[in-house]
């Protein structure tokens, strides 16, 4: 017998209309175009500090990996055709296709495990919703560093030093705060099944 899939969504939600997914992963989208413009330029790299890793995380959880990808891809594609959603207020194909472009990539992989995990109830503990955090962002920077090694053509340890450890402890602190919220949420809402 198969288990039914409960994410933060469907409990909160548990009847809701193709609408009212619609509205969610546009409001999704928002939030996280909204999270990219919280951005802080560093001057030795092309990649910047921002929110929208926090945003994709808890977008993946929270709507669950099918709507959570879809939500993560709308907001690369808008931010494609010309949006002013990447961080801040970029836009365009040239940016997809620079430096910072696997990030990019790396956050629709990101949604795609944490909503897959949360489905599976790795958002209801602690620990456990961290590790899905983590994940998530060992997806976004994996994707990142290499595409950002492939086009700027450096090597392992200055794709490392552009494009990881000046983000490390901001990102721990990111995915630490994401994998905390997702168990009081669930708390909140007293319908997560007895473990």
């Amino acid at each position: 017998m198969a288990t039914r899939v409960v994410t933060l969504r469907s409990a909160v939600l548990p009847s809701a209309t193709s609408a009212a997914d619609a509205i969610l992963v546009a409001g999704s989208v928002a939030v996280i175009a909204v999270a990219a413009q919280v951005s802080i330029p560093l001057p030795f790299t092309p990649v910047p500090i921002t929110g929208q890793t926090f945003a994709v995380l808890l977008t993946g959880a929270v709507l669950g990996s099918a709507r959570g990808v879809l939500a993560t891809l709308l907001y690369v594609i808008l931010g494609m055709i010309g949006l002013p959603f990447y961080a801040g207020g970029s836009s365009g194909v040239q940016v997809v296709m620079g430096a910072t472009g696997g990030y990019l990539i790396g956050l629709v992989l990101a949604a795609v495990a944490t909503g897959w995990l949360a489905e599976r109830r790795w958002d209801r503990r602690v620990w456990s919703s961290v590790l899905a955090m983590l994940l998530g962002e060992v997806l976004i920077f994996t994707s990142g560093v290499g595409w950002l090694m492939g086009v700027t053509g450096v090597g392992l340890a200055e794709g490392l030093a552009l494009g990881l450890v000046p983000f490390l402890i901001g990102e721990s602190v990111k995915l630490s705060l994401a994998g905390l919220l997702l168990p009081s949420a669930w708390k909140l809402v007293n319908t997560a099944p007895p473990d």
